[in-house]
This record gives C-alpha cells, structure tokens and sequence, in this order.
C-alpha cells in the first residue's frame, strides 16, 4: 500500500528526513513513532503529497504521488495533528462539502456522511456548528473528514489528542474495527495506544528509520537489561550515588513517594543487582520497603532505541 524509497526532505541546509525507506503492506497497522523534531509529520506530509521530497519516491497502492497526486490521494485519508476545519460550517454541511471534493458520487453523499457520524459518535451533533464544538468532537470531525470518501489507506496524525479517556478508548475501538477494511499509518505519542493498536511500529529518530519490528520483538532487544524498582527513605542525592557504585547499575532514577519515601527504577546489567542492592541497603542501614524485577514497557524500549541510536554530539 505505501512505498517509501529513499525519501529526504532538506530545509535550509537541515536534513529534516534523512534517506529512509520502508513499506506499508495492505490491511496492515503501523505506528509511527519519535521525539519531537524526529521528522514524523514532515514524513507523513510528503506521503499524502502536500510536501515534495528534496529527493525520493513514494508510491500509494501504486501511484506515484507526486507523479499522480490526484489518483494517488484518491486511496488516502489524512487527518492531521491540528486538523484545519471551517469552523463556521455545520458538521452536516461540513462533511458533504468535504465528500464533494473527495470526489464521492451525489447519490451517495448523505449516506456516507451518516455513515461516518455513526463511525465517529457524531449522530447527535450534525446540526451544531464546528467552531461551537469541543476540542474531543472536532477531532472526532477531522476524522469523519478523513473517512468521508471510503479510502484504502487511513494516515492519522496524534488522532486521540484532545480526547478524555472514554473517547480514546473509542477511538481505539474504532481503529480496530477500521483495520479490518482499510491500512494504517498511526503517528502517537501514547505509546500504550500503540502497544494495544499496532501490531508493528516505525520508530524515527534525527530523520531516520531507526526500528521496524512488533512491539513483543522490540520489547526482547532489552532482554539482556534488567530493570529494578527499589522504594527507600532518605536523602535522594545520597542513595542514588550508593547505588550507582554498584557495578552491574547502569542508570538510576528516582520519584518520590509519601513520607519521606523514594521509588528507585535501576537500570542494571545483571539480575544479581538485586542482591547487591540489598546488601548496600543493609551496610547504609536504609529501610527497604520494596526490592523487584521490573517488566519492560514500550515506553522503556522507545527510549532505549531514540537513546542509542542519537548521533554523538562533538565537543
């Protein structure tokens, strides 16, 4: 469905989106993943043609799109993180004006319009103008908007912003049900969105591709490291500095808790850390209220890649 071929996009001499290529296979979901200034939206404004490549070719379901921009976005929907809408329209006029465009044949418009107010909780709202709205129901329009037209590929940008929880959850819930007849390219910063939504993530980092793979395939890379949580009382700046002369102890963080009480998260070499955490807290004479091994989250793995895969700053 998407294919990306050493795709670069330069400003001014900066290199925003650095030689990356990749595929996006049919009835696939992708998230797509990286800091801030990573590339992300830069990236996916030239897969959806509003941006040209200083070099490099995409192809949507095989139409070139900047060769064939108009048949190319014929198969793509894009909503992006600040969805432009005219606000002064009614959401029921908004989506047939927006039908129209895309292209949706007259005897068809009011029906895919009810169609996506369905999809996207906007049954109850189709008389109420856009710019009365709140933040949740206008991203709920933009994406209405991005559906409007029935298209194969579905690329969404930060979707759930602005949503409260119960909203997020169906939004997740309607990106499930959409797998099941379109293809997409979901750029987050939820990261536990993406862990439940996306059976494979992209992760950017300084313009480039720096992992493709599952989330259960990302999360083994950090199998070899062990994380420990530790809950002490004390003086932060003393405890950490004990526990980082511990050998196998890597990294360590601390959040305090009540009373006094510090959580300690231990990035360590080897599980024996454990016993050597232990026995630093008995020779300090430190109480010890909590002493385990950590599971990994995607957040861990995100952080570990974006970590190692920085470009080493010159002195």
């Amino acid at each position: 469905m998407i294919k990306v071929k050493n795709l670069t996009k330069q400003f001014s001499g900066h290199t925003a989106v650095d030689d990356i290529s990749f595929e996006v296979k049919r009835g696939e979901v992708v998230g797509f993943l990286g800091p801030n200034g990573a590339g992300k939206t830069t990236t996916l404004r030239m897969l959806t043609g509003f941006l040209h490549p200083s070099r490099g070719a995409v192809e949507i379901a095989g139409c070139d799109i900047f060769e064939n921009p108009i048949e190319a976005r014929r198969h793509i929907g894009y909503m992006p993180e600040n969805c432009p809408l005219y606000t002064e329209m009614r959401v029921d006029e908004y989506l047939e004006f927006r039908a129209q465009i895309k292209g949706v044949p007259r005897k068809a418009i009011h029906r895919r319009r009810d169609t996506v107010k369905e999809q996207c909780g906007l049954t109850l709202v189709g008389r109420r103008i856009i710019g009365q709205l709140s933040r949740g129901y206008r991203q709920r329009v933009g994406l209405a908007d991005s559906l409007i037209h029935d298209p194969d590929l579905l690329i969404l940008d930060e979707p759930t912003a602005g949503l409260d929880p119960g909203q997020i959850r169906e939004v997740r819930e309607l990106i499930h049900r959409l797998a099941e007849r379109h293809t997409l390219l979901l750029s987050t910063h939820i990261l536990p969105e993406v862990e439940r939504t996306c059976p494979r993530i992209l992760i950017l980092n300084e313009g480039r591709i720096v992992a493709s793979d599952s989330p259960e395939s990302l999360q083994k890379r950090l199998e070899g490291d062990i994380l420990i949580s530790a809950e002490i009382p004390g003086d932060p700046a003393a405890v950490k500095a004990a526990l980082k002369s511990i050998p196998a102890v890597d990294v360590v963080v601390h959040k305090p808790l009540e009373e006094g009480w510090n959580r300690y998260r231990i990035d360590a070499s080897s599980p024996e850390a454990r016993t050597q955490i232990f026995d630093c807290a008995v020779s300090n004479g430190w109480k010890l209220r909590e002493l385990h091994l950590e599971s990994r989250s995607l957040e861990d793995v995100f952080m570990a890649i974006i970590r190692d895969s920085a470009t080493p700053r010159s002195k």
